[in-house]
């Protein structure tokens, strides 16, 4: 998935200015204590930030 495709995801999803701030400031162990931002700059595909994203917050099969 591309970025713009995955921040697109974060914004249906949250709204866009609720997925800016979760980006930048919520901190997952999946991604090893990384926010959005630090894995996807570290090198983690969108796709495995984006499922991180989606267990944290349960998001619903059909929206994964």
């Amino acid at each position: 998935m591309r970025h713009t495709a995955f921040r697109q995801r974060m914004a249906d999803e949250f709204g866009r200015v609720r997925a800016e701030m979760l980006a930048q400031d919520h901190v997952f162990s999946s991604l090893g204590g990384r926010t959005v931002d630090q894995a996807l700059e570290a090198g983690v595909t969108t796709k495995e930030v984006w499922q991180a994203v989606c267990e944290a917050f349960e998001v619903p099969a059909e929206r994964r």
